[in-house]
């Protein structure tokens, strides 16, 4: 018996995820690698890269885009001041698709549905000059995967018309702080949360109506204590009778599949 093509995402640590759909196509979304002390792979160990999706200009989620659509001469999906910042470092017009809330695109094959994201978006061109723009979450079509991407937002009650009207079927949302990496943006006291508390995080997981949950935005996994707390909501949510996503603790590098229907062949057990 010949056994389906699985689609397959992979976790790179934060908020950046491969998904190889059942072709081989392989998008990135938010592709955070080089600087990244979690990321096993770097920018330019790809085979091949068919499309990387933006959700804002964070150096933490912007990443390597540039340096993966010079080698790879893959198209870009993202915002305005996105495109401004890729075309400024030589990414000619024609590879990017900027878009925005609301503005469903086809590109490479793939459909995204950006989504209203409550964050900020703002960098620095070589000139000095500073812009800004709109961050987005966006829902990324891959075979049986309605894939959603938080893209740093904060919780806000929308997540449930999101969730009603895009029905998104696999989804991450962050709900911690990459501890390794803070101290790359110097400010003064600390930060108490990320965009999400954990606690957040279950309710938006909860109003877009996930079936599978990939709690994100951490570098390393064990020993985390908003993961930890998050899990402890999750674990209250479904005593309570809740209606909650299986939800899957990826370690940087490693991989969950889905069957073309969009359910989890592996791992085999979700987190407990």
């Amino acid at each position: 018996m010949t056994t389906a093509p699985a689609t397959r995402i992979r976790f790179h640590g934060v908020a950046a995820f491969e998904i190889i759909t059942s072709s081989g196509m392989r998008i990135l979304c938010d592709p955070f690698l080089d600087q990244n002390p979690g990321a096993l792979t770097k920018s330019g160990d790809f085979d091949k890269v068919d499309l990387v999706v933006v959700s804002h200009a964070a150096f933490d989620h912007l990443g390597d885009t540039d340096k993966i659509a010079t080698k790879y001469g893959c198209p870009v999906v993202c915002g305005g001041e996105v495109k401004a910042w890729l075309m400024d470092r030589g990414i000619p017009a024609n590879q990017i698709r900027a878009t925005t809330w609301g503005i469903r695109v086809k590109v490479a094959g793939i459909e995204i549905q950006p989504l209203e994201c409550h964050h900020w978006s703002q960098i620095r061109l070589k000139d000095g000059s500073f812009i800004s723009g709109v961050p987005m979450a966006f829902i990324v079509y891959a075979d049986g995967l309605r894939f959603y991407h938080y893209g740093d937002t904060a919780i806000f009650t929308d997540l449930k018309l999101q969730g009603e009207l895009y029905k998104p079927n696999v989804g991450c949302i962050g709900i911690a702080n990459p501890q390794e990496i803070l101290h790359l943006n110097p400010m003064p006291g600390e930060m108490l949360t990320g965009e999400m508390s954990p606690y957040e995080g279950v309710l938006a997981t909860q109003w877009l109506g996930l079936e599978t949950v990939l709690p994100c935005h951490y570098i390393t996994l064990d020993g985390d204590s908003d993961v930890a707390e998050y899990m402890k909501h999750h674990r209250e949510a479904k005593t309570r009778g809740s209606k909650i996503a299986d939800p899957y603790l990826l370690k940087s590098g490693e991989w969950i599949e889905f069957d073309a229907a969009g359910k989890v062949l592996r791992p085999a057990k979700a987190a407990a």
